[in-house]
């Protein structure tokens, strides 16, 4: 039989061929095995890459082994010509100790920095901006190195992609975006999900060189990936590549492939990469049937042996205590004492002042965010730092907090730490997703820290109303593998800021808008730091402990001050996230009652939960019940009388002198 595709070796030598040929074969003869103990029930889930091999060895064979590539689930072919143990991988998706996600997450949802791969998340889009995240760096350490990342047809209608494509295009990031258009998405076929001609068209709405390339044609997909990740190298710029293939198999094999027309199927089939490769190669007189027999038996028997290994490889054994542990990266505290060298400042400088600190002291720290530069960010907290770090380092941003949050991510997964200013904290809705899905369990999930604080300007009292007075910290304090810190006061801001960008874990800081300005404290000079998970006893007494945070804390200090009550223990948490439990059951089990005061309203936030603490853990200790202040079920309203309802501060005196008189 001919080939039906056209095959153009030029100056490719006979072994590279037959390199490239044994590369599709590996992939190809392990997917024929996996079927086989899918249906077997030894595996629990496959997504076959059959028909699509050329893309994922082409790329990664055109590519450095020390530059970074994003896989998806139909790239079995990057994983395998990388070089990974096999039986490593075949540990992993039988969820074995020796995989690479110790049995947490399945299939190809891993990554491994040994072999510089970062696993996909079925969100899809938000890989695509921490390629960005990682090309940035390289392009930051000058190693003229490229980014790979994947996605298919279905993930090109997401925001994430379109985000991802325009920072790479503003920022000239070394990136190639290899689209592997295989028809479906799921069952949705191309015309159902896009108008335009090509995929590779999309290119041309952000500036951005494009190419088709036929994804089943090996020698094109090398050729063609090797010429422009060459010419990356030189000139950094991001390229969007389509690939046309097809997706021969179901997307996950219960899926089947019912929905595809058969004449349409036996058009692919005819197209087989592998197949029609090894044609051109017989025909070539590369390759003979014999030597191809002795591959695949050569290959076969690497498969079985390795398949053994990972049989016999340990089983998991649920340990609690190991699970907790790695939902964080280990990081010990390291305690910088405050100099006795101080002066009175604001809250926002406070911020400023500790940010700047830590960019003298991590050179490799990033700053990013809308109008952080020039223009020193809308709070002016990182004013003159564009001239004092330069542009490198101090990002102004597009619009698209999605991707700079992945971006960030990407930054540290290459070695560098990340500070993402969100310009108010209700526009993390925005960036949401790869908040809670990509950074919070990317230590869990594969041991790779995420060295990003993420700065959320929150908070009412200033007459802004509903889209720019949230007070959001609820939203994360329930996702495990997020850090969540909620200064109120200057000193505290500094140095919890300064631990914030020492912990390798993402954080969320919220700095409440109406402290900026109006809170003024003695601040050491010099850059210290202050424990994360620590609360502060503000003031002491027996009488009544109230738990608060934020700006939350100066409403009940003024509260007593007024009523000129004393004999208080007044807790103010600082850190939601770990939650400093220790000190509010002391607290509470010496005075016998509690309120618990929170800006954001009532139901669902924070003081749900410390309420329910205290009654689950102090109850013999309590004279009342515990009472609780927030804001009310609504909106935040702007007018100032509105505003001043909404806020549970006018609540706040009363509910102090009912449980004292308990």
């Amino acid at each position: 039989m001919a080939s039906k595709i056209k095959f153009i070796a030029n100056s490719i030598a006979k072994e590279q061929l037959l390199h490239l040929y044994k590369e599709m074969l590996l992939p190809r003869l392990i997917e024929e095995k996996m079927l086989i103990l899918l249906r077997q029930g030894k595996i629990s889930k496959w997504f076959s890459g059959i028909g699509q091999e050329a893309i994922a060895v082409g790329v990664t064979a055109a590519l450095y082994d020390d530059e970074y590539i994003l896989p998806m689930h139909r790239n079995l072919g990057v994983f395998t010509t990388r070089k990974i143990p096999l039986h490593r991988l075949f540990s992993q998706w039988q969820g074995k100790l020796n995989g690479f996600t110790k049995g947490r997450d399945r299939s190809f949802h891993f990554g491994t920095q040994e072999f510089h791969i970062v696993g996909m998340i079925s969100h899809l889009g938000p890989q695509l901006g921490v390629a960005d995240g990682i090309a940035l760096a390289n392009k930051i350490k000058q190693n003229g190195n490229v980014c790979a990342v994947f996605t298919g047809e279905g993930g090109t209608s997401e925001g994430d992609f379109h985000e991802a494509l325009n920072v790479a295009s503003v920022w000239d990031l070394p990136v190639l975006f290899c689209v592997e258009n295989n028809g479906y998405g799921l069952s949705t076929p191309t015309s159902e999900q896009f108008k335009c001609n090509h995929i590779a068209d999309k290119g041309i709405g952000y500036g951005m060189e494009s190419y088709v390339i036929d994804g089943n044609n090996i020698l094109e997909v090398y050729a063609k990936v090797s010429e422009i990740a060459e010419s990356i190298r030189k000139k950094p710029r991001p390229v969007l590549l389509e690939f046309k293939t097809f997706r021969m198999r179901g997307h996950e094999e219960a899926s089947g492939t019912k929905y595809v027309p058969q004449d349409l199927l036996d058009t692919w089939a005819d197209k087989d990469p592998l197949e029609n490769f090894k044609e051109f190669l017989l025909e070539d007189g590369v390759l003979t049937e014999t030597l191809d027999a002795s591959f695949r038996t050569e290959i076969t028997s690497q498969i079985n042996t390795n398949l053994d290994i990972a049989y016999n490889e340990e089983e998991i054994i649920p340990d609690l205590e190991e699970e907790l542990k790695d939902v964080y990266k280990d990081y010990s505290y390291k305690e910088i004492v405050p100099s006795l060298d101080k002066k009175k400042i604001r809250f926002v400088d406070a911020i400023s002042e500790g940010l700047e600190q830590a960019m003298e002291k991590n050179d490799n720290l990033i700053i990013m965010g809308q109008d952080v530069a020039a223009y020193g960010g809308v709070f002016k907290i990182t004013d003159g730092f564009l001239e004092k770090f330069g542009k490198e380092r101090v990002r102004n941003t597009p619009i698209c907090e999605s991707a700079i949050v992945s971006a960030a991510y990407g930054l540290s997964v290459n070695g560098f730490k990340a500070v993402m200013e969100m310009q108010f904290a209700d526009f993390v809705s925005s960036g949401f997703n790869p908040i809670v899905n990509l950074l919070a369990k990317s230590h869990y999930r594969w041991q790779q820290k995420a060295d990003i604080v993420v700065r959320m300007p929150c908070g009412a009292g200033v007459n802004a109303g509903p889209f720019h007075s949230q007070t959001n910290e609820a939203w994360f304090t329930k996702t495990p593998g997020l850090i969540v810190v909620y200064p109120a006061f200057p000193s505290d801001a500094k140095g919890l800021l300064a631990s914030a960008i020492e912990n390798p874990n993402p954080v969320m800081f919220f700095e409440h808008k109406a402290l900026y300005r109006s809170v003024y404290q003695e601040v050491s000079t010099n850059s210290y730091t202050t424990e994360i998970g620590k609360a502060a006893v503000v003031k002491q007494g027996d009488a009544l402990t109230i738990i608060s945070y934020g700006a939350a804390i100066h409403w009940v200090l003024e509260s007593l001050e007024k009523q000129n009550i004393e004999n208080i223990d007044v807790i103010d948490l600082r850190t939601l996230q770990p939650l400093d439990v220790e000190t509010i059951y002391d607290s509470v089990k010496k005075t016998g009652k509690a309120i618990i005061v929170q800006e954001d309203s009532m139901f669902g936030g924070l003081a749900s939960d410390i309420s329910a603490l205290i009654s689950e853990n102090c109850f013999e200790y309590l004279d009342a019940p515990v009472a609780r202040i927030a804001s009310l079920e609504t909106p935040i309203p702007f007018q100032a009388e509105l505003e001043n309802q909404y806020l549970g501060k006018s609540r706040l005196d009363k509910a102090i002198e009912v449980l004292l008189n308990y």
